[in-house]
């Protein structure tokens, strides 16, 4: 099981030392596992170069296998050493950027200080990933990227707008739109997949639905970058749209001046989403009462 274990930390990590990170165990005990697994099967699991570990085909079928009914295993365990004591274990979950800025820095606080014998492992990106394939106990998305075999619960706030904004001296120099297309003639400071093509802009008033494709000096791709957009806008390069939570203390501050407020489009808040196949391990499940407490609370 040792061997295992390890095996599914360094085809997850993508690499020795980066496993050991994450799993406490030292580069040379997963480097004698990995080996002891690869003798016992006869087959070699990993491509290794010195700046890379990529599994082989076998190994990459026997992940796909494995990581799932691993975390089973570990599921069954932690709900069992659960029933008589505080649960404990690591929680695993992977987010949007913009949920681990945005909501759950409100949440992870209270939680692990009323739960301390639980180890929460956020992992925060932009792609859609499969969390079962990726060892994840959870993840959080919108209700338009949800799978429709997971169970869904709410988290966060049950509804969002995207807002518009630019500083106040780039709008007195460059005039103040009235109507979304009007952003054609403005710089946008767009968020945008790997090739640096900028997302729509999508404006929502009365039942009417505008897009415009964004065009300006700055194009950011990963959602940690945001706050190097923001940051432009507040100096005056151009026009910005992104989560209206992301924007709001600028926005009081008056450091951003809100554009085109009647047609920000409102969206329903994220969920927390899980496989409904699987037992729930011990800290997830307490992780779900909690945000059902919070809930409750509200």
């Amino acid at each position: 099981m040792n061997d295992l274990s390890a095996f599914v930390a360094v085809a997850q990590a993508k690499g020795f030392r980066e496993a050991s990170r994450a799993s406490g165990m030292s580069p040379s005990s997963l480097s004698e596992a990995v080996r002891r697994l690869e003798t016992r099967l006869g087959t070699r699991l990993f491509h290794r170069t010195t700046r890379s570990v990529a599994p082989t085909e076998a190994g990459a079928r026997l992940l796909d296998r494995l990581a799932p009914a691993l975390t089973e295993v570990f599921a069954s365990l932690d709900t069992v050493s659960a029933l008589g004591d505080a649960p404990s274990g690591t929680l695993r979950l992977n987010v949007p950027v913009n949920v681990a800025r945005l909501i759950l820095p409100g949440i992870v606080t209270p939680f692990l200080a009323l739960h301390p014998r639980i180890r929460l492992e956020v992992t925060a990106e932009t792609d859609l990933v499969d969390i079962v394939a990726a060892g994840c106990d959870a993840g959080i998305r919108y209700e338009e990227r949800l799978a429709q075999d997971m169970i869904a619960i709410p988290i966060g706030p049950r509804r969002q707008r995207f807002a518009t904004a630019a500083a106040p001296a780039y709008l007195d120099r460059m005039g103040r739109p009235r109507h979304p297309r009007e952003l054609l003639d403005h710089a946008c400071l767009g968020s945008g997949s790997a090739n640096g093509v900028a997302h729509a802009w999508t404006f929502e008033r009365e039942g009417e639905l505008v897009k415009i494709d964004p065009s300006g000096p700055l194009v950011v791709r990963s959602g940690a970058a945001f706050d190097l957009a923001v940051d432009a806008a507040i100096a005056g390069l151009g026009v910005i749209s992104i989560f209206e939570d992301w924007l709001r203390p600028h926005l009081d501050s008056g450091a951003l001046e809100p554009i085109l407020e009647p047609w920000w489009q409102e969206f329903s808040g994220p969920f927390l989403y899980f496989s409904g196949s699987r037992l729930v391990p011990a800290p997830l499940r307490a992780f779900i009462d909690f945000i059902k407490g919070e809930r409750d609370i509200r």
